[in-house]
């Protein structure tokens, strides 16, 4: 099943995607969760009521929608680097013995299709590929064999990186967390729909030339092995994403370095899990503010 979050009509709600189609189930029963999260912490019974609003619900035409990112806001937006071998040698770093994990701000998500700026502070943008995983039970202490089963689903990442900043800080939470640069979806595919998520083909393209090309077996830290891990230390709860760490191919990697460019159109796409694509643009005037 694909679970969507999707504005349309000035409301935002969660949906069920069928080929070129979304079933509104909140227009069947209106106490359904309109918040992914919501949805999620309602486990079983969440599933149960979808299944029965499923069966009547009008669907829509994708092109009348606005898709969201599935999960608007995340509790926690956790994040991987240095997990394919190819990938830590492109950019001349050391092979971790842990899993190298840090944090995005929330206020970094931004939707599917939606355009991503390229910092005016900045001309060093950098694409990162990945698989993303969300969470739909809480849990702690997990240990890996029973790892998976947590997981509510998996999503396609873009982990936008900007890569001087990098080099001013020795974390990586900020460089990774502008505004905009957290784009995922372009749906949530629940976990039953994946058999192996260490199977799955990972492709970046910038304006249709394909950057990256690899799978998900090769990382060095695996779906569940980073769930055992991080559990150990965090809660994990319905609706935290961790996104899981990119392949060889980012801009950094090339000699000259190809950062990304207003105008250029980034796409990743991994299998059976659809893609999401989202355009650079300078980063528009009138982004700095003082609220009241």
């Amino acid at each position: 099943m694909k679970l969507a979050t999707f504005t349309e009509g000035g409301r935002t709600r969660i949906g069920v995607i069928e080929d070129a189609r979304i079933a509104d189930v909140s227009a069947v029963d209106p106490t359904f969760p309109t918040d992914m999260t919501m949805f999620l912490k309602q486990g079983a019974a969440g599933r149960k009521a979808l299944d029965k609003a499923l069966a009547s619900a009008p669907r829509r035409p994708l092109s009348e929608v606005r898709l969201e990112a599935p999960v608007p806001r995340p509790g926690k937006f956790l994040a991987v680097g240095l997990n394919y071998a190819d990938h830590i040698k492109e950019i001349g770093a050391k092979t971790p013995e842990f899993p190298s994990t840090f944090a995005k701000m929330s206020t970094c998500i931004n939707g599917p299709y939606d355009p991503v700026h390229r910092p005016r502070v900045s001309d060093s943008l950098d694409y990162e590929g990945e698989l993303g995983l969300v969470i739909g039970r809480r849990c702690r202490h997990v240990p890996k064999q029973r790892a998976l089963e947590v997981v509510a689903g998996y999503v396609v990442v873009n982990d936008l990186t900007v890569r001087d900043w990098v080099n001013l800080t020795p974390q990586v939470v900020v460089p990774k967390s502008f505004d905009t640069h957290g784009p995922f979806g372009p749906w949530m595919t629940t976990a039953d729909a994946v058999p192996d998520p260490q199977a799955l083909s990972v492709r970046t393209t910038v304006n249709g030339e394909v950057r990256q090309n690899s799978s998900t077996a090769e990382m060095t830290f695996t779906c569940a092995d980073l769930i055992a891990l991080l559990s150990q230390a965090v809660t994990l709860e319905p609706g935290d994403v961790i996104t899981t760490g990119t392949p060889p191919g980012v801009g950094e990697g090339f000699t000259p370095k190809r950062y990304l460019q207003p105008g250029d159109v980034v796409r990743v796409e991994i299998d059976g899990l659809g893609h999401i694509e989202n355009r650079v643009i300078a980063e528009p005037d009138g982004t700095a503010f003082i609220d009241n």
